[in-house]
């Protein structure tokens, strides 16, 4: 069996381990269009920093790793330009080379994953103006950050741009954080999103919020940034506008796409074409609160997306039962959780929900180091059955989340989580964990 696989990173290298595994005579071919493989984007802004000494560091596997150790025909510099369908094969272009190249196919999968959005807005091209998504990104703009380098403009304030501007500031840079809507980090509600506003600028993080950029000056280099609403000098800026599917390719194929551009799949992660699959940041994402298909692209769930695409490939029928859309930030000293849906989201869905807030202790208030937790649940108005919620907060958020992650994958109610068996002692939670004292006001 001749299995493709286009793209190197977490779900086509999931992919790639679970074949392999699975069918111990397969013939696996893996086509990226980067020179690296199998690493963890998420640690990306921690190398800039220094917290994470190199970008050598977020490689889990090298491609010679899996040359050798697993005989996978792994290739660098390889862009996939179409899909024969009719005929199962792969047409592409060595980028090294420049030669054309035809692949046949038994089973493909598609993880091509996504790419930073960049407007084509003028002066784009011009030097220090950089996105964050690949190693080579990441030692880019190490190189460019110098001690010429005194202000620093962020274009948007998701997970990047919030994880950046903390990062920006731990290293003395002035930063101005630019956002066309009203509010920072829109996967949280307003309410919420002001917490994060102020911790902000609590930080001397200059705020734009409701500015649009439409455009960059200077000679060669970045000199600043232009808005609807004024220009700012600057000395080298980071665009992080959000990411797109990387699927342009896959255009004539037939296969099917939602608005985003993302591949329509099911829970086997098959595409609409046969012996086609896609999984990942390329890839749609059943929402198990929404009951829909979704796009939320995350690291967690393209893992988990390219094992169960490689299973299913090998032919052990495996499913993916689905995301809740769980989600955690460092930002300064808080940590930004959230998991479910938003209150914007569910009247934008139409569901008659309604909101329990609190604020409270992460652990027994006599106990010393007292930390604030501000948490907000979102339930179903008529069964109580929890929709989602978000916390914040410098001290146990993580495990909170994951608590409510859980009841929300086992659809349970805010009632519910009183009946949980927590674990306690003072310097980890009170006797009833915040959770369960929010419950306890409905």
């Amino acid at each position: 069996m001749k299995y493709v696989i286009i793209g190197g990173v977490a779900a086509g290298m999931s992919a790639a381990m679970e074949i392999s595994r699975t069918d111990g005579s397969a013939k696996i071919t893996v086509l990226e269009r980067g020179e690296d493989y199998s690493y963890g984007q998420c640690g990306l802004p921690y190398v800039i920093n220094g917290q994470v000494p190199s970008t050598e560091d977020v490689i889990a596997r090298t491609v010679q790793t899996f040359r050798e150790r697993y005989g996978i025909d792994a290739r660098v510099h390889t862009k996939v330009t179409k899909i024969d369908i009719e005929n199962q094969q792969v047409i592409g272009i060595h980028l090294d080379s420049k030669q054309d190249f035809t692949l046949k196919y038994d089973r493909l999968l598609i993880a091509t994953g996504s790419d930073p959005i960049l407007p084509e807005w003028p002066g784009i091209n011009l030097e220090g103006i950089h996105t964050l998504k690949t190693l080579k990104d990441t030692n880019g703009l190490v190189d460019d950050i110098t001690e010429e380098v005194k202000h620093v403009t962020i274009v948007g304030a998701g997970y990047i741009g919030l994880e950046m501007a903390e990062i920006f500031r731990s290293i003395g840079k002035k930063v101005t954080l630019i956002q066309r809507g009203d509010q920072l980090a829109k996967i949280f509600d307003q309410d919420m999103s002001k917490l994060i506003e102020e911790k902000a600028v609590y930080n001397q993080v200059d705020v734009k919020l409701e500015e649009e950029v439409t455009g960059f000056s200077g000679e060669k280099r970045v000199k600043s940034v232009i808005t609807n609403k004024g220009t700012y000098a600057t000395d080298l800026v980071l665009v992080s506008a959000g990411v797109n599917p990387n699927t342009e390719f896959l255009k004539d194929t037939g296969i099917q796409m939602n608005r985003e551009g993302a591949i329509l799949v099911n829970a086997y992660m098959e595409t609409s074409i046969s012996n086609v699959y896609a999984a990942g940041d390329c890839a749609t994402h059943y929402h198990i609160i929404k009951q829909l298909d979704d796009y939320i692209p995350l690291g967690t769930t393209s893992n988990k997306q390219g094992r169960i695409a490689g299973a299913n490939m090998a032919g052990n029928p495996i499913t993916f039962k689905g995301i809740v859309g769980t989600s955690i930030i460092k930002f300064f000293d808080l940590a930004l959780g959230r998991t479910g849906i938003t209150e914007t989201e569910a009247k934008r869905l139409n569901i008659h929900y309604k909101i329990e807030t609190r604020e409270d202790t992460d652990h027994a208030g006599y106990y010393p180091g007292v930390e604030t937790l501000h948490t907000k649940l979102i339930f179903h108005q008529k069964t109580g059955q929890l929709l989602g919620g978000q916390i914040i907060g410098k001290k146990g958020v993580d495990k909170r989340i994951d608590v409510l992650a859980t009841a929300l994958y086992n659809r349970m109610t805010i009632q519910q989580l009183q009946d949980l068996d927590l674990a306690y002692a003072p310097p980890y939670n009170s006797v009833w964990d915040p959770l369960q004292k929010i419950s306890r006001k409905t």
